[in-house]
């Protein structure tokens, strides 16, 4: 009995001292020695994007279009300050441009008479009001130049099944976008044709000017070259179908009889880019 009341206030001893000695525990730094002293993360890291110049030639798709898809080709053009920080332009014409299925339905069961004669492309006069396409109504983006800062702030390795392993980088892109358009031009205001008139259904040209950014992935298999794959934005507002349908009424909210800005709505205008780049030193910087 003796030995196990002892055992016990030992133990109540031993645990005491332990506390006591955890509670006034402090970090200590640990100062590194020998040849890890001073050493970078990495080292031997191959900086892809440093001092070199970049050319991609692109294609781009157009996403979400209510009338109108347009595909572009294209280039962007960088040079690389840093491995992380680079300065360029991006350029695209919109080569191919294609109706959707909304305007393709508009254009064969709309009517062509005095009502909608202000909103869907018609021949002749009222009361003989003829069949033409709506299609040449709608807006088309004709080509695209952004001047344009590209950020890299992460990038590793890609590894598929566990056999082929791919340099990958993750990049954002911002800058301003000059996007020439075409789109159905101003009439019915004070001096200009009625917008009843066949004549005002014919596009005008005209250049918009919008922030961009763009986010994507590099992946590169070689040192001279990679390929890669981008969403970017061009939020600006235009009147993609060509229609009357603000300018009177509580705030604006009614048609006008007119065509002109308040009929433009706001898109953010989204594209899907495919690109392949070519790099300029062919062999990227080592470092440390």
């Amino acid at each position: 009995m003796k030995r196990r009341f002892v055992t016990a206030v030992l133990a109540a001893v031993a645990a005491a001292g332990v506390w006591s000695t955890a509670g006034a525990a402090n970090a200590q730094e640990i100062q590194l020695t020998g040849p890890l002293k001073g050493a970078p993360a990495v080292r031997h890291l191959r900086l892809y994007r440093q001092g070199r110049f970049e050319i991609a030639p692109a294609i781009s798709f157009s996403l979400l279009d209510e009338y109108r898809r347009t595909i572009l080709t294209g280039a962007r053009l960088n040079y690389n300050l840093t491995d992380w920080l680079g300065i360029g332009v991006w350029g695209a014409y919109g080569a191919i441009s294609t109706t959707t299925d909304l305007a393709n339905k508009i254009n064969e069961t709309a009517p062509r008479y005095a009502a909608t004669a202000v909103n869907v492309n018609h021949t002749g006069q009222y009361p003989n009001f003829g069949k033409a396409s709506f299609n040449d109504q709608t807006a088309r983006m004709d080509w695209v130049l952004a001047p344009q800062l590209t950020f890299t702030p992460f990038r590793g390795k890609l590894a598929i099944f566990n056999k082929i392993f791919v340099d990958t980088d993750f990049y954002v892109s911002g800058g301003v976008g000059f996007v020439g358009i075409e789109e159905r031009g101003p009439c019915g205001g004070k001096g200009q044709t009625s917008c009843a008139d066949p004549s005002t259904f014919a596009l005008q040209s005209s250049t918009q000017v919008s922030p961009t950014f763009g986010v994507g992935f590099s992946f590169y298999p070689a040192n001279w070259w990679s390929f890669g794959v981008e969403y970017r934005a061009l939020p600006f507002a235009w009147n993609r179908s060509g229609f009357d349908s603000r300018g009177a009424g509580t705030n604006g909210n009614f048609p006008d009889g007119q065509i002109n800005s308040q009929d433009d709505t706001f898109r953010f205008n989204q594209l899907i880019t495919v690109s392949a780049s070519f790099y300029l030193p062919t062999m990227p910087k080592i470092s440390e």
